[in-house]
């Protein structure tokens, strides 16, 4: 994710933005520990783990309402953009530290 410091986004849209969901299967449900509803764990961070699925055709139909973006990545693709934000966020402290 981009951080936009300027956008003064709203609350939800600042978790949607932020996050997606995987892609919905028995693997990635059981792989993830039922946080392959991340969107919805953002929006309801004290909601038990697995009734985050109950969730979400609540929060699509909103999204859908409202024109915001409801994103879903396969499990490969999620975890390489996680790998991708670690990196690139390494490589701002290690830019801070040296030259800081």
């Amino acid at each position: 994710m981009h951080i936009d410091y300027d956008r003064n986004l709203d609350w939800v849209s600042t978790q949607l933005e932020a996050t997606c969901n995987v892609h919905q299967s028995l693997f990635n449900d059981w792989f993830t520990g039922h946080l392959d509803f991340q969107i919805e764990h953002h929006l309801f961070p004290t909601m038990p783990r697995h009734n985050l699925w109950k969730a979400a055709p609540l929060v699509k139909s909103l999204c859908a309402k409202h024109g915001i973006e409801y994103k879903t990545k396969t499990l490969l693709t999620a975890l390489a953009d996680i790998l991708c934000t670690l990196k690139d966020s390494g490589e701002h402290w290690l830019e801070a530290y040296l030259h800081g």
